[in-house]
């Protein structure tokens, strides 16, 4: 789902991955682009729209579902049986159909849509954050804050999507878009708990690959918890500054 390296890596990319997250990041919060969820209202909401890459009328269909007040959309694209002939195969990504498989839904011929309700989590507060993009990579992270060590205790599972952020009436489409350009899924089940300042935190960062194309003025970061079963505990989304 990522594209990350996998676990025969060597000392040398481990060094170019923690360098270029730590520049990217370090540049965002030094420079006049800061990009955090810190301040920004929180979801109440989550809009998912899924959308084959066969199907380009999905994309201009002005009945696509907007996203209403304090809801945050996310737009998938996911592979069609044309391959790269399709419409859309530019955007696809595979991404979608983890996402998919995780909802319990199948893949749509044309397009689909569905909102998640912010259930919440007491005590506890999501942030997430992301860099200046960097030879092809983006530094970005998320953390969730907890109130006790209990909450800390049960199985967690942290989604963090780049996105491109899309406005109406530009490149065909009627409404404004988070398109989906990489996505990382991190399973907290526990043990990697860290105590910091009296308060339980789990915190993942991360260098995701940045496409060739995509306007790098236009990426954000948006992020959500769930539980065990599916319920989005906590979401974010990152704004520039």
């Amino acid at each position: 789902m990522n594209n990350f390296s996998d676990g025969v890596s060597t000392h040398r990319h481990r060094y170019l991955w923690a360098t270029l997250v730590l520049a990217s990041l370090g540049a965002s919060a030094h420079g006049q682009s800061f990009c955090s969820s810190d301040g920004n209202p929180r979801p109440a909401a989550l809009l998912e729209r899924f959308m084959n890459a066969d199907c380009e009328t999905c994309w201009k269909d002005p009945a696509t579902p907007a996203a209403g007040s304090r809801q945050t959309a996310l737009d998938w694209v996911i592979p069609g049986d044309k391959g790269d002939d399709a419409p859309m195969s530019a955007t696809a990504s595979r991404d979608g159909l983890e996402r998919l498989q995780a909802l319990g839904l199948p893949a749509p011929r044309d397009a689909l849509a569905g909102s998640h309700a912010v259930a919440g989590l007491r005590g506890a507060s999501l942030r997430v954050a992301h860099g200046l993009a960097l030879s092809g990579y983006i530094g970005v992270s998320i953390e969730l804050k907890l109130a006790n060590n209990r909450a800390a205790r049960q199985p967690l599972t942290a989604w963090l999507a780049l996105v491109e952020s899309i406005p109406a009436g530009t490149q065909g489409t009627p409404i404004p878009r988070n398109l989906i350009r990489n996505v990382v899924r991190i399973n907290w089940n526990g043990p990697n708990q860290l105590l910091k300042k009296e308060h339980w935190a789990l915190l993942e960062t991360r260098a995701m690959s940045v496409a060739a194309g995509v306007n790098q003025d236009k990426l954000q970061v948006i992020g959500w918890v769930e539980d065990a079963n599916g319920a989005v505990l906590a979401a974010a989304q990152s704004f520039c500054k």
